[in-house]
């Protein structure tokens, strides 16, 4: 049995049923950057369907529109000079492939530098040396690693800076912009690479198995040898240290707590020091090392009052900020600040038809999973509920490299809206809780991982939040996947699953990592499992394989063109559910080119997630 999509639904308690696309909106205006000179801001703003970018003179609020785009799209750009910016034009699903271009800020002397037809390209440094040269990534000489190249943007000539022997999957410049480290993978182990100076070669530093993180943030510019890193090096959990480069050793601790693990961590170039660390519980917070740092975040607090606030940029002198503001029930706005005059602008909000009182806390949720270990995640309960016997959606998270985290999400916002309290959880694997619970998922899909998806329901059902006849897991990607094992594994604990694009193959998504990742595969065999060595733990976790034990309702959506996924998975899929009789709702979504296209596709896509749960929660 096939659903019908229905794209309207009938208001069925007090609050307010806000439309679907209300939650799934595009940015009117995105991507705010200051000029090294605090100068100027620019922005892309979407027009005639597409996003160009523009310029405003602070000052004087003049406003210079650079591009018309009709057949690309900008996916990055940059101030590289206090009067020139770079940007790339992609053209729509032609995959890391993009045209790099040079432009003034009054929109004149445009010029292409680049025209990659069958490569990748991407700024390494972006600000002009010498002005003229830019320290650029490109894999034209070999489509599976990259390359430095020293790009003039006088002339569009390249030459190469640095050669990728075979290995190194990311290069690190100093303040100067000089190429001074690279990190190199072999699959498992990664290794750290120096060099004093631009005329040496690069040399092994320390070799860890990618389980342990070192990850440079920024040089020193009182000691030229000292690197700042995130590193969990002989600790479970992520601390920020200084490294001596030619020793290899840590030589300070600049924060280490053994229950917090710190996610980021901010450098000040005028400083010359690290100025805060971020850490993250089931919040991040920042720990303050510059007292300047703290006095701007005390600041930025009391202007902008019970908010969350991040600063996305800054100009060279850290006197112009832009900073983006959020909460768990509010999408948020972006906001100029000049701190030598106190000055503070709203530029625009990120969604303006969010009403924060209609919106949903986002609380902490955490439980003990049968094997002892603590797994946490968020609940997001309905507006004005009860609190009990509700239905529940879980929805996991859709990768083992990431976590769910709190904040503005629209999709656990339109699910509670239309009545449903959600459940994320960030399973065994996921990251952000410490090493040890990291390898804790390796190789555990449609086991363990599974274990902990149904014991956070279980959770939920002793508390008496949720009802135990209406409960559906919905998931993304690899939360998809593990939906769908839901499906084929707990039927009699959920009612209905629903997977967006998710993974349905195990061996399917292995081979469809692209080129310049392939260093990476052995650390990907073992997270997800290695296709030679593990096929029949893989086919045993993976639901392509096991349609014939599922017998509840399912909705899947697929992008025929989606490079990660088999496409020919999810159309055999569901001819094995209709053999059988399993009612099931079919979505192929297609690339859209416009962003109004896409608006369109997703308002399909959850209209119709909104029709399958509701015929098979609250009708039932």
């Amino acid at each position: 049995m096939v659903t019908v999509f229905l794209f309207a639904c009938k208001q069925e308690n007090k609050n307010i049923i806000i439309p679907v696309n209300d939650f799934f909106k595009s940015q009117d205006k995105a991507t705010y950057r200051i000029s090294p000179d605090g100068k100027s801001i620019s922005y892309l703003k979407l027009q005639d369907k597409k996003q160009n970018l523009f310029v405003e003179d602070i000052a004087s609020g003049k406003i210079v529109q650079l591009t018309k785009l009709q057949e690309k799209t900008i996916n990055f750009y940059a101030w590289v000079s206090n009067d020139e910016l770079i940007y790339y034009k992609e053209k729509e699903g032609e995959r890391f492939q993009s045209d790099l271009y040079i432009i003034n800020k009054e929109g004149k002397d445009e010029k292409q530098l680049s025209k990659n037809e069958k490569s990748r390209i991407r700024v390494l440094e972006d600000q002009l040396i010498d002005n003229k040269f830019l320290l650029v990534l490109s894999n034209k000489r070999d489509s599976t690693v990259s390359d430095v190249y020293r790009l003039n943007v006088r002339d569009g000539k390249m030459e190469m800076a640095a050669q990728n022997p075979g290995n190194i999957t990311k290069w690190v410049t100093d303040t100067k912009g000089k190429l001074r480290m690279a990190m190199s993978n072999d699959g498992v182990n990664e290794t750290l690479w120096y060099r004093e100076n631009e005329t040496q070669k690069l040399r092994p530093l320390l070799t860890n198995n990618f389980k342990t993180t070192i990850f440079p943030v920024a040089f020193s510019e009182k000691n030229h040898n000292i690197v700042y890193a995130i590193s969990n090096l002989n600790r479970d959990k992520n601390a920020l240290i200084e490294l001596d480069c030619i020793t290899g050793k840590e030589t300070k601790v600049l924060f280490a707590n053994d229950s917090l693990n710190v996610v980021d961590a901010q450098y000040s170039k005028p400083k010359g020091k690290m100025t805060y660390v971020v850490y993250e519980t089931w919040k991040k917070e920042k720990y303050f090392l510059d007292e300047d740092a703290k006095f701007l975040s005390h600041k930025l607090d009391l202007l902008l009052p019970n908010t969350e606030s991040r600063i996305i940029d800054r100009d060279k002198n850290e006197n112009v900020f832009v900073v983006r503001t959020f909460t768990d029930r509010n999408p948020g706005s972006y906001y100029l600040y000049i701190a030598s005059s106190g000055v503070l602008k709203k530029l625009s909000d990120i969604n303006s038809d969010i009403k924060v009182n209609q919106m949903s806390e986002m609380k902490p949720f955490s439980f003990i999973a049968r094997d002892g270990l603590e797994i946490n995640g968020y609940l997001t309960l309905p507006l004005n509920s009860k609190e009990k016997n509700l239905p529940i959606v879980v929805v996991p998270n859709n990768s083992p490299l990431t976590r769910n985290t709190w904040g503005y999400n629209a999709e656990v916002q339109f699910l509670a809206n239309r009545g449903y309290g959600v459940l994320q959880i960030n399973y065994r694997g996921s990251s952000g809780y410490g090493k040890s619970f990291f390898v804790a998922g390796f190789k555990q899909w449609g086991a363990k991982i599974q274990d902990d998806i149904d014991d956070g329901v279980k959770s939920l059902i002793a508390k008496g939040i949720a009802n135990p006849q209406k409960i559906a897991i919905y998931g993304n990607g690899l939360g998809g996947f593990i939906a769908l094992n839901a499906a084929t594994r707990r039927p009699q604990l959920y009612k209905c699953v629903a997977s967006n694009s998710g993974v349905l193959n195990l061996l399917s998504y292995i081979k469809s990592i692209p080129p310049f990742l392939k260093s990476n595969l052995q650390m990907i065999y073992e997270i997800v499992g290695d296709p030679d060595t593990d096929i029949d733990y893989m086919k045993q976790a993976s639901p392509i394989f096991h349609s014939d034990k599922i017998n509840i309702p399912v909705f899947i959506t697929q992008n025929a063109k989606d490079p990660r996924i088999n496409p020919n998975d999810a159309i055999q899929f569901a001819k094995e559910l209709k053999k059988r009789n399993v009612p099931y709702t079919y979505f192929e979504k297609q690339n859209a080119e416009f962003l109004n296209n896409r608006e369109e596709v997703r308002l399909k896509v959850y209209a119709g997630l909104e029709q399958f749960l509701d015929s098979n929660l609250k009708k039932k």
